[in-house]
């Protein structure tokens, strides 16, 4: 087995599907097939099977996945550390970010950052923070950009602090919130804990949720036009926004704030790219909230 082998059983778990795969490989379809039954030859047992849901695999199929993946990832390392010897920045930075901060911030910090280190090479995978972490404990990242209080045993770094605002198209007493529509949007599972202990803290009644929507930028266009309020994030409020905006409160006189980070591991600084891209988002962060 080599690179090309790993790669083609990665791709075919990931895809279950032959056609699938070998589009995604660029070879043909009976090319991906006759290199599995060689392997299945060489190896002197079946290691997929074809069903009615796509391809399976079959145990010893799975473990060479299995080792696949952990080739592939020790080769991946060794072209890095090899391109790092050299002290230039360059080489490949995987980054892992929450898809908000990847949406309204990422895009001019990764420009201006390429902008000083144009032989870097970016690999980007955006989602919700719990994703990130799991892609870092995975070693699929050198790098995550991660919104909330997750539990982190290596380097982390807080880069900002925001407000959670309520927010609406005219004011609204915060007394006044359960009587009032709100809506809601999808977003990580911190967030919406961290909203919802306020609100049990703050209310005796539930929230009158009228409409719950899929991403956050449908919410602030629904309140924009007066179909209800919303609790969002300072990072997708501009300040041209015509909505009224009051932070969040605490019983302490404290805001409501949400915390992002940057998560590594020690070993990763040996990586020129990844040393000079943390150095940057350091350098460059533009904190909010109790920061500024």
């Amino acid at each position: 087995m080599d690179e090309k082998d790993w790669n083609m059983l990665v791709t075919l778990y990931e895809e279950r599907n032959i056609t699938k795969a070998a589009q995604k490989l660029f070879i043909s379809q009976p090319a991906l097939t006759y290199r599995i039954k060689q392997l299945e030859t060489e190896f002197k047992t079946n290691l997929i099977a074809r069903g009615k849901r796509g391809v399976e695999f079959t145990v010893k199929g799975e473990y060479l996945v299995q080792y696949s993946k952990d080739m592939l990832n020790q080769l991946r390392k060794a072209k890095e550390h090899v391109s790092s010897l050299d002290k230039e920045v360059k080489g490949t930075l995987r980054l892992g970010a929450s898809g908000l901060f990847a949406r309204y911030q990422l895009p001019v910090l990764l420009k201006n950052f390429l902008h000083l280190y144009p032989d870097v090479e970016i690999t980007l995978k955006t989602g919700w923070s719990s994703n990130i972490l799991q892609m870092l404990q995975k070693e699929e990242a050198h790098v995550g950009i991660v919104r909330g209080p997750y539990n982190w045993n290596e380097n982390k770094v807080l880069i900002q602090k925001e407000k959670i605002f309520i927010v609406s198209s005219k004011k609204i007493d915060v007394k006044d919130l359960p009587f009032h529509p709100r809506v809601n949007y999808m977003t990580d599972q911190s967030l919406r804990d961290v909203i919802e202990n306020w609100w049990q803290e703050t209310f005796t009644v539930p929230p009158n949720v009228s409409m719950e929507v899929d991403r956050i930028e449908t919410c602030k266009e629904l309140v924009l036009n007066g179909l209800g309020y919303a609790i969002l994030p300072e990072i997708c409020i501009k300040e041209d926004d015509p909505l009224y905006k009051e932070p969040i409160v605490l019983n302490n006189n404290s805001f409501l704030q949400r915390e992002t980070w940057i998560f590594y591991r020690d070993v990763t600084l040996e990586l020129s790219q990844v040393k000079a891209f943390i150095d940057f988002l350091i350098e460059s962060r533009q904190p909010k909230g109790e920061l500024s």
